[in-house]
């Protein structure tokens, strides 16, 4: 379950435990967060607020603290092609990307759907309330777990998430945006 995400890859990178996702919220407070993020641990790269070529920039500087800090750093949305170590999303957007692909679910069907798309782990959310979506659905932890043990990929707990709730989630790990940041 912890191997290399892709056996033809340059470099191998175990599945993270631990994912950091950005947004405008978490943004002034990124290069605090990812030098407090253990070796290993991942960087989803969101930032739809900033238009492209502020967003390019912005890619960028994390990227380089990132690599100094042996964090992986993954893009989402329209950033295809960049210099990054894999992709963030549906598993429809997935596509052919190179390198970890972590994919988001919130049901069984997702699941399969992730697996379908060769995903390396699936984001399974949300576990908790959010403030990122307020008043949404929840999966509380009794159905996460059931969820998450019918998984064949590695599942990564999202969604109100902190290191406190994640120690009692036995899974592969877990992933916040501002549970982290």
């Amino acid at each position: 379950m912890g191997g290399c995400y892709r056996a033809g890859m340059h470099r191998c990178h175990p599945v993270p435990r631990v994912v950091l996702l950005s947004d405008a919220r978490n943004d002034h407070r990124l290069e605090s967060a990812i030098s407090r993020l253990p070796p290993g641990s991942a960087l989803v790269f969101r930032h739809y607020h900033l238009p492209p070529p502020a967003r390019r920039a912005r890619f960028e500087v994390l990227r380089r603290l990132c690599t100094r800090r042996g964090v992986l750093i993954l893009t989402a949305g329209a950033a295809r092609g960049w210099p990054a170590h894999g992709r963030y999303g549906v598993p429809r957007d997935l596509g052919r990307a190179s390198g970890l692909r972590l994919a988001t679910a919130h049901s069984l069907a997702e699941i399969g759907a992730a697996v379908r798309a060769r995903a390396s782990a699936v984001l399974l959310s949300p576990v908790f309330p959010t403030r990122s979506h307020p008043g949404a659905t929840v999966l509380g932890a009794v159905r996460f777990m059931v969820l998450a043990r019918r998984s064949p990929l590695p599942v990564i707990a999202l969604g109100g998430m902190t290191k406190r709730r994640a120690a009692r989630l036995p899974v592969w790990g877990w992933a916040a945006i501002d549970g982290l940041a």
